[in-house]
C-alpha cells in the first residue's frame, strides 16, 4: 500500500499534521519527515517499528545504524550522561540544528538501556550513539508530544547523497513508510555535519553544512563576567582573566580565543558602547593591561545562552540572572569562591579601584584552577 503524502504547503493547520504523524509513530508506523538538511524516516524508538526501516540503514564502520532524535541538548544528557564539556558546548550552541554527534554509550543509567532490544541494537554501534536535534519545527513538535525519542533512518545508499526532497526519500524507502510529510526541498540541501566527541575533544567524521572551523569555534569555552554597568568591575575581570589565561596557555592575550577560550563581560543595566571608567583603565594600566578599547554591553539572551561559565560580581547580580534565565542557574556563580560581593569602586578614588582589582585577581586565581583549559582537538 503506498504511503499517504501530505503537501505541507497546502495544509491549512499544521497541528492536524502533527497529530496525524504522532498517531502513526505511536502505532509503530514509519513516517518520512523533512529536516533542515535532509529527509529522514522516523520511527518511535520505544515501539516495534524499528524493524520496518533498519534493513534500509547504511552500514558504516564504528557507527550505529540509526540516529536518535531527542528534544534538546539537555535531554541528550539522559541518553549520554557522560557527555563531555566540549560536546555539551557544541550541543548547546548547535542544537536544534544541522549537527549529528557520535558519543559513547558508557553509562549504566543511560536511557538506552530501557529501549527494546531491537531498537538498542540499531541505535548503538561500536559502543556509540548518534544523537541529533533537528531544527525543523514539525519534527520538533512531534518529539514534544511523544513519550521518548525517535529513531531516524537517514537513507544514503551507495553514497548517493542524502535525500533533500520527499520524492527522493520515497523512492528509496517508500514501501516501508505509512506517511510522508512533504515540505519541498530542504533548507540547506546537504547533510548535517557529523562529529565524534570524546574526552580529548572532537573530530569531524563526515563533513556537512557546518564547516569544521565553525564547529571548532563553537567548541570554545566561553567565560562571561557580569556586573551592573559593565564599566568597572566586569571589564577589569574580563581583562585580568584573559591575561591570566594567556599566561597559562603560553600565548598573547589576543590569541586566547584562537586557543579555545572566549572571554566577555556584560552589565545587567548597561548601555551599549560605553567606555570603561577612567580609574578602571588606570588600575589595569598599572598591571600592564590596556582597557581603553573596552565597550560596554547589556546582558542579553544570546550571551547567557552561549556562556559556559557566568561569574557575577555580587550575589544580587547572580540572583537577577537566575530569575530571568533559570536555565542558566547551574552555570552562574558569584566570582568570589566564598560568595562574597566584590567591592563596588564606582565613584571612588583610584585606590578603591586598585583594591577592587586585587580582589578580582585573587578570586580569579582560585577560580582558574576549576576550569579545563586543555587544547581542543578538531
Amino acid at each position: 500500500m503506498p504511503p499517504k503524502i501530505i503537501d505541507l504547503s497546502k495544509t491549512d493547520d499544521l497541528r492536524d499534521v502533527v497529530h496525524l504523524a504522532v498517531q502513526a509513530l505511536a502505532e509503530s508506523q514509519a513516517v518520512i519527515f523533512p529536516t533542515e538538511t535532509d529527509y529522514v524516516v522516523a520511527v518511535a524508538a520505544r515501539k516495534a517499528g524499528v524493524a520496518r526501516v533498519v534493513d534500509r540503514a547504511v552500514v558504516r564502520a564504528n557507527e550505529p545504524l540509526l540516529s536518535l532524535a531527542v528534544k534538546s541538548a539537555d535531554e541528550a544528557l539522559d541518553w549520554a550522561p557522560r557527555l563531555t564539556g566540549v560536546a555539551q558546548r557544541i550541543a548547546r550552541r548547535c542544537w536544534p540544528g544541522p549537527v549529528s554527534m557520535l558519543v559513547a554509550d558508557d553509562h549504566p543509567e543511560s536511557l538506552v538501556h530501557r529501549l527494546p532490544s531491537a531498537t538498542k541494537q540499531a541505535v548503538v554501534g561500536d559502543g556509540k550513539l548518534r544523537l541529533r536535534v533537528p531544527a525543523h519545527p514539525l519534527l520538533g513538535d512531534c518529539l514534544r508530544m511523544l513519550d521518548g525519542p525517535v529513531a531516524l533512518l537517514e537513507p544514503d545508499p551507495a553514497g548517493e547523497g542524502v535525500p533533500v526532497t520527499a520524492e527522493e526519500c520515497v523512492a528509496r524507502c517508500g514501501d516501508s513508510v505509512a506517511l510522508v510529510l512533504d515540505d519541498g526541498r530542504t533548507r540547506y540541501g546537504q547533510p548535517s555535519t557529523t562529529i565524534a566527541a570524546d574526552a580529548s575533544g572532537f573530530q569531524i567524521v563526515r563533513p556537512g553544512v557546518i564547516a569544521e572551523e565553525t564547529i571548532r569555534r563553537l567548541a570554545s569555552l566561553m567565560v562571561l563576567f557580569v556586573c551592573t554597568g559593565n564599566t568597572c568591575r566586569s571589564p577589569m575581570a574580563e581583562a585580568l582573566f584573559r591575561d591570566m589565561v594567556a599566561k597559562r596557555l603560553g600565548c598573547r592575550p589576543d590569541e586566547v580565543e584562537s586557543q579555545g577560550v572566549v572571554v566577555a563581560s556584560a552589565g545587567i543595566a548597561a548601555w551599549a558602547g560605553g567606555r570603561a571608567s577612567g580609574n578602571a583603565v588606570e588600575a589595569m594600566e598599572e598591571r600592564g593591561i590596556d582597557l581603553t578599547a573596552h565597550a560596554s554591553q547589556p546582558l542579553s539572551d544570546s550571551l547567557v545562552q552561549q556562556a559556559d561559565v557566568i561569574w557575577t560580581m555580587t550575589n544580587s547580580h547572580r540572583a537577577a540572572i537566575t530569575s530571568q534565565f533559570p536555565e542558566a542557574a547551574a552555570r552562574a556563580a558569584v566570582l568570589s569562591p566564598d560568595r562574597r560581593d566584590v567591592l563596588d569602586p564606582i565613584g571612588g578614588p583610584l585606590g578603591v579601584y586598585r583594591e577592587c582589582a586585587r580582589q578580582i585577581h585573587d578570586h580569579l586565581a582560585a577560580r582558574l584552577e576549576t576550569l579545563d583549559l586543555s587544547p581542543r582537538r578538531g
